[in-house]
């Protein structure tokens, strides 16, 4: 149908305003007047809630400052490539956390499976197209990790096709290189479980020639985390970006050496012959991410952090009562590394559970977690401004009425 038959059939339309809007989507829109603010979650039915919990997945991570949200909003008006953007922003990331390379991921766990990706192939694009598929590649298909460091979330692993070979001592570690030993990996958050720790791991990886992975999704704060482990000699490095640095959940880091990251980016999109073309990161999660990162490294972290231990006193203050045997403020030893409240009970007819739900379904709603039958915890850590008051006066509440 030509452009003039269109516009004459239009004129004789009573509706013709609204489907014009349908044909030239893109000139109604930017014609148009700003949306009412809508509540989609109240609209919806889906809960909200105070986070005195922390940055788990299942809560949606962590919230995002105003300048991603105006970052991420102003990448959606312009078009660029991809690559140029991710090898732009890679390079000042790099800079940022003192590696020699970095991509924007689709989170850690993308980032583990991208990091073992590009150890196994390279920049060979004929053995990308082959994984998973190892067998008769000649790739190497094992990954070597510490019993104790076996855990679900190495499925990003196998995802590559490798398999993982466990082992607890040095000796065991010296048996099991052999010429399949493609990385030997490391989860830092298990790291006290484990009889190696993380200097001597990387040793015995130099020694054999063998890279090294290490997996901080959680484990910032603290900040000098961010190159920490860089420096100790992990070959590569993941963190989520939507934990403490509090860019979108979706995006995370993969950080590390040159050729390894540059292997990582063929299995990435935009390429689509490879394991990662569902992991895909757009123009707003690379630059929100980026930003996100930039304003992290500028805090003042000292401040940050008595403000934390000041939230955190208010709230363990409300919670002191004859009811309650113990009130103690920890620090988790090596992930989400920040002031957290314990509090516990002994009366046995109330469990953690009971609390939890008050708090739940209460007005306003409260989310803590809990490990044991009777005690919960609580951070501030994630809270907007003023909401460890609303905590403190709930949670008094709720512990005076449960424990009687």
């Amino acid at each position: 149908m030509k452009r003039r038959d269109i516009i004459k059939g239009l004129t004789v339309l009573p509706f013709a305003g609204g489907i014009a809007g349908s044909i030239f989507p893109y000139q109604s829109v930017l014609g148009a007047p700003s949306p009412v603010t809508r509540d989609l979650f109240k609209e919806l039915g889906v809960r909200t809630f105070i986070n005195a919990a922390g940055t788990y997945t299942f809560m949606t991570g962590s919230l995002m400052h105003d300048y991603v949200i105006d970052t991420i909003k102003t990448a959606s008006k312009e078009f660029c490539l991809l690559d140029d953007l991710q090898d732009k922003v890679g390079e000042k990331i790099a800079a940022m956390v003192h590696a020699e390379a970095a991509v924007v991921t689709c989170g850690a766990f993308s980032g583990l499976t991208l990091g073992l990706a590009g150890i196994l192939t390279g920049t060979d694009v004929n053995k990308v197209k082959l994984l998973p598929q190892l067998e008769g590649s000649g790739m190497k298909s094992e990954v070597i990790v510490q019993k104790a460091h076996s855990i679900d979330y190495n499925h990003a692993l196998t995802n590559t096709g490798c398999k993982m070979v466990e082992v607890e001592t040095v000796a065991d570690v010296e048996k099991a290189i052999n010429e399949k030993t493609a990385m030997m990996f490391f989860l830092n958050i298990e790291a006290d479980k484990g009889k190696i720790m993380h200097e001597e791991w990387v040793a015995l990886a130099k020694k054999n020639k063998i890279p090294t992975g290490i997996d901080i999704a959680a484990d910032v704060p603290p900040v000098s985390n961010l190159w920490k482990f860089h420096e100790l000699g992990f070959d590569f490095v993941v963190i989520s970006g939507g934990k403490a640095i509090r860019g979108p959940q979706s995006a995370g880091l993969l950080m590390g050496k040159k050729d390894i990251i540059a292997g990582a980016r063929l299995h990435m999109p935009p390429r689509g012959f490879n394991i990662g073309r569902g992991m895909k990161v757009n123009k707003e999660e690379v630059l929100g991410m980026y930003v996100a990162l930039e304003h992290y490294l500028s805090y003042d972290h000292d401040k940050e952090w008595k403000t934390w231990e000041n939230n955190i006193a208010v709230i363990e203050n409300a919670a002191k009562s004859d009811r309650v045997d113990t009130t103690i403020i920890f620090l988790p030893p090596l992930g989400n590394i920040t002031p957290t409240l314990e509090i516990s009970w002994s009366n046995p007819g109330v469990k953690s559970k009971d609390l939890q739900e008050k708090l739940r379904y209460g007005s306003p709603s409260i989310e803590v977690m809990s490990h044991q039958d009777n005690s919960i915890i609580i951070t501030v850590w994630v809270m907007k401004q003023g909401e460890e008051k609303i905590v403190a006066r709930r949670l008094k509440e709720e512990l005076t009425a449960i424990l009687g």
